[in-house]
């Protein structure tokens, strides 16, 4: 794990160039260039489950990168009416449309490749930790099938966050879901190398203070948290769910229970 850099700011850059779309499952990523000159694998806010997958990747993301993983740098990509006109699909072009304002990139790690849980080792320190994190935020996407995990430059770096926090589409009784074991986590990629809890419980816990929380949570786009025309004030209500979620989630629930009791039943 590598250390949190501390007082968090996200960059804000403006897209510049449209270069290919990533065909992974429904929300179609692309890649693309911004004004900075670096290319991004930007998640756009008109795809799948819009507004609320963004903001899952973004705090998961940054959250994973709290707590000590590595992660790619994320910024927040501004898309005007004017980008990607010269794009030939129509559903792509519908969904720039629909994308216009702020959207999420994560910077492109050129030549990264999959990890695959078996084949590629993981110690198991490694291991324990990020099974903490997924059953932290309820990321029901790390399995054998997709794991969502990277290596490059011989190391494992942590991508797509965007189907953690679950419990934000229904918007119900979330105090309840902020206390649930996370059943999910049995079909994780890495729980058979999850031997270490108690030390990977300890060191995240030293770096994921409810104030670091808050301080990612704060760093939400304001009208990210609008979704379905909600007003500005309904947007800060979600927010502050948002933040006693993960609050009540760091300091009620046994994460390490949680991990050992699906390792139990998958022996």
């Amino acid at each position: 794990m590598t250390e949190y850099i501390k007082n968090m700011e996200i960059r804000n850059q403006n897209l510049t160039r449209y270069i290919t779309p990533l065909r992974e499952g429904g929300s179609l990523p692309a890649l693309a260039e911004a004004d900075d000159g670096f290319k991004y694998v930007v998640k756009f806010r008109g795809a799948g489950h819009r507004e609320k997958a963004l903001i899952a990747d973004f705090l998961g993301s940054e959250i994973a990168r709290a707590a000590g993983f590595r992660v790619p740098e994320q910024v927040f990509l501004n898309l005007d009416e004017y980008f990607g006109q010269a794009e030939g699909d129509e559903e792509i072009q519908d969904l720039l449309k629909w994308s216009q304002g702020l959207n999420l990139g994560v910077h492109y790690l050129q030549g990264a490749m999959t990890l695959d849980p078996y084949a590629n080792p993981v110690d198991e320190k490694l291991a324990s930790g990020i099974v903490w994190l997924d059953t932290f935020i309820t990321n029901v996407d790390r399995t054998v099938k997709n794991t969502n995990m990277l290596l490059w430059n011989n190391e494992v770096w942590l991508i797509d966050h965007g189907a953690s926090f679950y419990f934000h589409h229904a918007w119900s009784d979330w105090e309840k879901s902020a206390l649930t074991l996370f059943p999910y986590i049995k079909d994780h990629a890495l729980l058979h190398k999850a031997t270490r809890m108690k030390e990977a419980d300890s060191v995240i816990r030293r770096n994921l203070t409810s104030r670091r929380l808050s301080e990612i949570v704060d760093a939400i786009p304001a009208d990210w948290l609008q979704w379905d025309g909600a007003s500005p004030e309904e947007g800060e209500e979600r927010r502050e769910v948002y933040r006693n979620f993960l609050k009540k989630r760091l300091n009620e629930v046994d994460i390490v229970k949680a991990v050992e009791d699906a390792r139990a039943k998958q022996i």
